[in-house]
């Protein structure tokens, strides 16, 4: 086995704040084009003026806590419920509405993944190593845990399903769910039990990993200072030689 050369949590928080800044950047820009080519706009307005319509017809607001809608007096209540059931009744808003949760949840999805496939694959392939451009940055490498260079597989899994599908989309859904109310405390114990998780996975590891790590088998070492064998059989013939030397050095 040889000597990995693990890279400092410093540097790979560092390198790690350039990637999710180019990330969000990105995917932010790309939200940007997705919107107007799918017309979110139109929708979100329609809602908007559908909720401005039966609030100036019943003389309500419909953006209020729950605190504020039980301290109301029961006349006022059936008003404010008389508003809700108009504007849910009326199909053209619903159908807005509807559309917009849709594009929301389509439009974050995409430009997260297509965001991630590029900085996170595409970059690293080029650069090659698995160095995004925020451990190029840093000297930093990806390797496989044996010290073997990562392979286009591992590098899919690492960057799509470790780091977009569990560490990125699991916690945006939950969120954007949180916000629209349709999930609770099950929804913040899944993120508590992710982020416990990963602070346990960095503490316990040998290599230091994180989820994305650990799906495929791989660690980010000092790219500098470490050596980085292209197979298996690379691998083998340097430990043989090791050995070797070890063993003449003794004998003498």
């Amino acid at each position: 086995m040889i000597d990995l050369q693990k890279a400092s949590i410093l540097k790979r928080f560092a390198a790690w704040m350039i990637d999710a800044i180019l990330v969000g950047v990105l995917a932010v820009g790309i939200g940007f084009v997705l919107s107007l080519a799918l017309g979110y706009d139109g929708y979100n307005d329609a809602v908007t003026d559908g909720y401005a319509k039966y609030e100036a017809q019943y003389g309500v607001v419909f953006d209020i806590t729950q605190d504020e809608y039980l301290a109301m007096d029961e006349e006022t209540r059936q008003n404010y419920d008389a508003a809700y059931d108009a504007l849910i009744a009326d199909e053209e808003v619903l159908y807005a509405y509807n559309m917009v949760v849709s594009l929301i949840m389509l439009i974050v999805s995409l430009s997260l993944f297509v965001s991630i496939l590029l900085l996170e694959f595409v970059v690293p392939l080029c650069f090659k190593n698995g160095q995004t451009i925020g451990k190029k940055v840093f000297a930093l490498a990806v390797i496989r845990t044996d010290g073997i260079r990562l392979s286009t597989l591992q590098l899919f899994v690492r960057s799509v399903l470790g780091k977009f599908t569990v560490e990125t989309m699991i916690p945006v859904c939950i969120l954007m769910m949180l916000f629209w109310g349709t999930m609770g405390a099950v929804g913040l114990f899944v993120l508590v039990a992710l982020l416990i998780t990963q602070a346990i996975l960095v503490i316990t590891t040998k290599t230091d990993s994180l989820l994305h790590d650990v799906f495929a088998c791989t660690v980010v070492v000092d790219y500098p200072s470490q050596r980085i064998f292209n197979s298996t059989e690379e691998l083998i013939a340097y430990t043989k030689q090791i050995h070797a030397e070890q063993a003449a050095r003794q004998d003498y």
